[in-house]
């Protein structure tokens, strides 16, 4: 079945939105219930053991991990075939994201100065959540040109790049070189595997699990071996051809994989990150540098970074304003592009794995962020008006 672009592209849109509104729900949900008498079947719930893990490992690492597959096979097929397959496509979502991600990590430097703890969440507020950002502009309909969804999905799939080469360069663990050196011959494997031919997904997939095994035990965040599982997923067929879901391999996959990653996983991971007691929160402890920092580098350095950038490259001459788009409208997409959620409170679980108390007030600062950038934004988008011709 031959699918063009566009019909993918439909059908991405549409599965994400869905899927943050799902996700929207699980966040409340999880809320309610870690404020709830419930609240120690929740806790004591995620510190069970199976098999070694616990379950909120279970959950973190390996579920996780088919998400970051996800999110290298969106990478992989976008930079290839997609979006973002050329420079003049590539120029203003990946210097919004740029400056998306530099701002905020600034922001929250400011406030975490002196305190070493609190500084090892630099990244958090760097993070755009795709699918709460377009769960809100779902809710807008119309309103939005398609020309700003695009935008927002390439922006946030290059967001997604710049987190995963943060957390391989910045929250690793001690390294084991046995098993790092295992996991780079199951890479090797792969990679020869792509380039001999193999078209079947299942030897990817097996080796794929030995990776992650290797992974997880070198030392490296585990969720990364998704990733590189999906940088060896052919993308054209035997026969060459790209963009045929009957055929090429990373198609099959991506398309196989997202609703489960779209509608199970992220909400699981969702329902149990976003859980916080808020007992004992005070002002004082939203004014920390923890809750502070995240929060206003969501809301307040992500729309600086975005916008700025953009602005600046537009001005410049570097790329062009969307089609059909207003600055208000871009402005309003820059404010949503605050919405942290899912790769938020997955950088901060890393960054303060130790650090309980600094991991709620994570949580807190991304809830309180994430849900001020989307009234902002949605505001901003519902009250603007439509270029009345093609912006250039």
């Amino acid at each position: 079945m031959k699918s063009s672009p566009l019909a993918s592209l439909q059908r991405f849109l549409q599965q994400e939105s869905a899927a943050g509104l799902l996700l929207m729900a699980v966040a409340v949900i999880a809320l309610l219930i870690a404020n709830s008498p419930w609240a120690s079947f929740y806790f004591d719930g995620q510190h069970t053991y199976i098999a070694g893990l616990s379950v909120l490992h279970w959950i973190n690492d390996a579920l996780m991990a088919a998400f970051f597959l996800l999110v290298g096979l969106e990478i992989k097929r976008e930079f290839l075939e997609g979006q973002l397959s050329t420079w003049e496509a590539r120029a203003l979502p990946g210097i919004a994201a740029l400056g998306g991600m530099i701002v905020p990590a600034l922001v929250y430097v400011a406030f975490s100065q002196g305190d070493a703890q609190a500084m090892r969440g630099w990244a958090i507020p760097m993070a755009t959540d795709i699918a709460f950002a377009l769960g809100v502009l779902a809710l807008l309909g119309p309103r939005v040109p398609v020309s700003l969804k695009v935008f927002l999905t390439a922006l946030a799939i290059v967001d997604d790049l710049g987190a995963v080469i943060v957390i391989a360069l910045f929250y690793t663990n001690e390294l084991s070189v046995a098993y790092l050196a295992a996991a780079a011959g199951t890479l090797a494997l792969l990679i020869a595997m792509n380039r001999f031919g193999v078209r079947q997904l299942w030897p990817y997939l097996l080796a794929g699990v030995v990776l992650w095994f290797f992974v997880l035990k070198s030392g490296v965040h585990a969720t990364l071996a998704g990733v590189l599982l999906a940088l060896t997923v052919p993308l054209r067929d035997a026969a060459g051809r790209a963009g045929d879901d009957d055929h090429a391999p990373l198609l099959r996959l991506e398309h196989g994989l997202h609703p489960w990653v779209a509608f199970l996983i992220v909400p699981i991971f969702g329902f149990a990150n976003a859980g916080v007691s808020l007992s004992g929160i005070s002002l004082e402890k939203l004014a920390g540098p923890v809750p502070l920092g995240v929060a206003v580098g969501l809301v307040v350095g992500k729309q600086i970074g975005v916008f700025g950038f953009c602005w600046l490259a537009i001005r410049m001459g570097i790329a062009k304003l969307p089609l059909h788009a207003t600055w208000a409208q871009l402005y309003g997409v820059a404010a949503l592009c605050g919405i942290g959620f899912t790769m938020s409170l997955f950088i901060g679980a890393l960054a303060f794995a130790d650090l309980p108390i600094l991991a709620d007030e994570t949580k807190i600062g991304v809830l309180l962020g994430s849900v001020i950038s989307a009234i902002l934004g949605a505001v901003a988008l519902s009250r603007s008006r439509p270029a009345t011709s093609a912006a250039g």
